[in-house]
C-alpha cells in the first residue's frame, strides 16, 4: 500500500461531473481529489477483499444475537420497534448495501472501526468516479470495485420488478446524498424496475388505507431511504411504521448494524478476532488509550481519542444516547495524510473500497476522496 502523487486530469471538474459527481468541492477545496491516489498488489487487496467477507459475516451473528438475547435496550433501540427489528430479520428481507471503514497500512490483519450500515454514502465516486479516473489514466491497472455490476445484479432479482415501483427518498437539503440516491435509482432503472424519486419531507401518511402515500397519493411499497432509521422512527410519522404495508431498505434489521453498540457486542462475542479492535460499552472501561464514540453519530462528529493523557475531540450535536469506547488504533500516516479504506458489501459480498484521508486520525464530511488502483504481485 503506497501513497503517489500524480497529476490530475486536465478538467477535472468537468469530467467528474459529466458522471455525476457535482460535490467534488466543499468550501472551496477538493473533496474528490486526484492530486494523488493509493497503490495497492493483487495479494493486499485479497485480504482486504476476505477481511471484509468475515466481518459481514460476523455482523450477521451479532444480529441473531441481539435478538435472541433481547438487547435493543443496550443499543437505544426503541422496545416498540424491536418486533419490526426482528420480524424483518427473521423474514430475511434484503439488505443493498453497506461500507466498512478499516484502518490498514498494508500489514498484518485490516481492522474494523466501524460499520456504515444504514446510510453509506460516497458510493458514486467509489463506484463510478474513480473507475473512469481508472480507465483514463492508468488503463493497463485494475481496481477493486464491482460496485456498479453488483447494485445492478441486485435490483434485476428484485421480486415484481416490473409491477411495483420503487420510491427513492433523502433529505431535501444534503446535495451529497441526492448525488449519491440518484446514482442508485440510476441502477435500479439500468435493471429495469420502475422508480420514483421524492424527499423525506414530501412523504405523507393516509390514515383512512394505513399507508405512506407520494405527493400523487400514490401508496409508496418499496422505499429506499437514505435517511437514518434512527431519525426516521423519532419522526411524526415513524411510530406508523410498525403497522404500514411497505417494504425498506435498508431492512429494520440494520438498525442494529448502523449502531455503534455493536462494536462491543461483536467483540464480547468473538474477543480476540484478528480484525475486530477490543470495545466496551461505557460501564465497562478500556484500559490504555482509546477512542469515544456515540452510539448514533454521521460524519466524525463527537468523536473523541483519548491518547497519553490528551483528547483529541470533534463538535456536534451526537451522544444523548450514550457512548462506547474503542481501543485506539492510529491511522497510517503517508506524508501527513491518514487514509481510512471503505470497504463496500453488495448484496452481501465484498465489492470494492473507496480511500478518504485528512489531515487528522478524525475522518468527517470535508476529508477528501482519493482514487486507487492496484497491480499485480
Amino acid at each position: 500500500m503506497q501513497r503517489i502523487a500524480v497529476t490530475p486530469r486536465e478538467n477535472w471538474r468537468e469530467r467528474v461531473e459529466s458522471v455525476g459527481m457535482l460535490y467534488h468541492t466543499i468550501d472551496g477545496a477538493p473533496y474528490w481529489d486526484e492530486s494523488a491516489c493509493y497503490r495497492f498488489t493483487r495479494s493486499e487487496i485479497d485480504t482486504l477483499d476476505i477481511a471484509t467477507a468475515e466481518l459481514h459475516s460476523l455482523c450477521l451473528q451479532a444480529v441473531e444475537e441481539v435478538i435472541r438475547r433481547d438487547l435493543f435496550a443496550k443499543l437505544h433501540i426503541p422496545k416498540e420497534f424491536a418486533a419490526l427489528v426482528t420480524d424483518s430479520w427473521e423474514n430475511d428481507e434484503p439488505t443493498l448495501y453497506g461500507r466498512f471503514d478499516l484502518v490498514w497500512d498494508g500489514s498484518g490483519p485490516p481492522k474494523m472501526y466501524e460499520y456504515n450500515a444504514d446510510t453509506p454514502t460516497s458510493l458514486l465516486e467509489a463506484s463510478v468516479v474513480q473507475w473512469f479516473w481508472l480507465r483514463e489514466t492508468r488503463p493497463d491497472d485494475d481496481q477493486f470495485n464491482s460496485i456498479h455490476e453488483k447494485l445492478i445484479r441486485f435490483w434485476q432479482r428484485w421480486p415484481n420488478l416490473e409491477r411495483t415501483p420503487v420510491h427513492f427518498a433523502c433529505a431535501g437539503d444534503a446535495m451529497e446524498d441526492l448525488g449519491n440516491l440518484e446514482y442508485l435509482r440510476d441502477t435500479a432503472l439500468q435493471a429495469g424496475a420502475r422508480t420514483r424519486r421524492l424527499y423525506v419531507e414530501e412523504i405523507g401518511w393516509d390514515s383512512t388505507r394505513l399507508d405512506f402515500v407520494d405527493l400523487d397519493h400514490a401508496p409508496i411499497r418499496v422505499l429506499f431511504k437514505l435517511y437514518p432509521w434512527e431519525w426516521m422512527i423519532r419522526e411524526e410519522f415513524g411510530r406508523h411504521l410498525t403497522r404500514a404495508r411497505i417494504r425498506l431498505m435498508e431492512p429494520p434489521w440494520k438498525m442494529v448494524l448502523s449502531n455503534k453498540g455493536i462494536l462491543p457486542i461483536l467483540w464480547n462475542l468473538f474477543e480476540g478476532h484478528p480484525n475486530l479492535l477490543p470495545a466496551g460499552f461505557e460501564d465497562r472501561p478500556l484500559p490504555g488509550d482509546f477512542v469515544r464514540k456515540p452510539l448514533f453519530s454521521r460524519e466524525g462528529s463527537n468523536i473523541e481519542i483519548h491518547r497519553q493523557g490528551s483528547v483529541t475531540s470533534t463538535p456536534g450535536s451526537y451522544g444523548g444516547d450514550g457512548y462506547i469506547r474503542q481501543q485506539y488504533q492510529p491511522l497510517p500516516c503517508f506524508g501527513g495524510n491518514y487514509p481510512v479504506i471503505g470497504s463496500w458489501v453488495i448484496d452481501g459480498d465484498p465489492a470494492g473500497i473507496g480511500i478518504r484521508e485528512d489531515a487528522t486520525e478524525i475522518t468527517t464530511n470535508g476529508s477528501r476522496f482519493l482514487p486507487h488502483f492496484f497491480v499485480e504481485g
